[in-house]
């Protein structure tokens, strides 16, 4: 029997190691730092698709799934932050006039972006 030998029908490889052909598993997994949306993603799919979570973990998908939904909610979140105070008139002229009253409109806009990037790319088929 060969040492190693390749499977036509699946294209994986497969070592000889007692009598028994194993195959060579190598994770092609990317390892990038994955932010608060992609945890809150991973929470998300773990809990309410658990087979679609496994299936990414199998195909060594998941860190590089979870970086782009991570970097696409980062983006909108961001986006949204800037539109919202545009429209809202909240300027640096209010930051300096009145801190109070600033910060309370920014942490409005913050929780109003916050809510609709996790309904539109976490909760939705926008993430996946």
């Amino acid at each position: 029997m060969k040492k190693y030998n390749t499977d036509e029908k699946n294209g994986l490889d497969y070592t000889l190691v007692n009598g028994v052909y194993l195959p060579n598993l190598i994770s092609t997994e990317t390892n990038y730092e994955i932010g608060v949306w992609g945890l809150r993603y991973y929470d998300y799919i773990k809990e309410h698709r658990p087979a679609f979570c496994t299936s990414l973990k199998v195909q060594c998908k998941l860190n590089s799934h979870l970086h782009e939904v991570d970097v696409r909610a980062k983006e909108m979140y961001d986006t949204l932050i800037t539109q919202l105070a545009k429209k809202q008139g909240i300027t640096e002229r209010l930051k300096a006039d009145n801190q109070m009253l600033w910060v309370q409109k920014m942490t409005n806009i913050a929780n109003q972006a916050r809510e609709l990037v996790y309904n539109d790319v976490i909760c939705s088929k926008g993430g996946v």
